[in-house]
């Protein structure tokens, strides 16, 4: 980038790191995992960024993109491979102040489809508009609204009649 817009790309990339890697958390569930992710995708925006910096919605357009990377890599074959040295350490138990709520819908939403996962986490966790959504996905509205619901489906199967604290499942 010799116009200058390189400036430009690191002011926008270091004011949205923070907002990048929480959505990279959420969707990945791990730390190390959703780094990676934002590495992927502040490279490939890089690499676009004289065509992203003309979108009306450039913090859309770079959520699609970690999205899309995210939803993506399941398809690649290195994805599958996780390498660890030692067996790792099972987490710590946790006091009741609704961490231990949050481990457990992690966890289950971990065994939710990629896309469905993220369907779930743009929709009740970003508040996002189904159309957005669709835009994100590369999908149609009425995909969105399915796998929304075969995904909260498939949460409520995985959680069971647990409750979480200060959430009743009688209500």
């Amino acid at each position: 980038m010799r116009d200058g817009s390189e400036q430009e790309y690191v002011d926008y990339v270091t004011a949205r790191i923070p907002a990048l890697r929480r959505l990279a958390f959420l969707l990945a569930g791990d730390e190390h995992r959703a780094d990676d992710l934002v590495q992927q995708t502040i490279t490939r925006l890089y690499v676009k960024w004289r065509h992203a910096r003309a979108a009306d919605n450039l913090d859309g357009y770079v959520r699609t993109m970690l999205v899309r990377t995210y939803v993506d890599e399941r398809r690649l074959g290195w994805a599958r491979v996780r390498l660890f040295r030692e067996t790792p350490e099972p987490p710590p138990a946790y006091q009741n102040d609704g961490v231990e709520d949050r481990q457990v819908l992690r966890a289950a939403l971990r065994q939710v489809p990629r896309r469905q996962q993220a369907v779930l986490i743009l929709r009740f966790f970003y508040d996002l508009p189904v159309e957005e959504v669709a835009a994100a996905l590369g999908c149609s509205t009425g995909t969105v609204k399915s796998q929304t619901a075969r995904g909260l489906a498939t949460l409520r199967r995985l959680l069971g009649d647990r409750e979480l604290a200060g959430h009743s499942t009688a209500n």
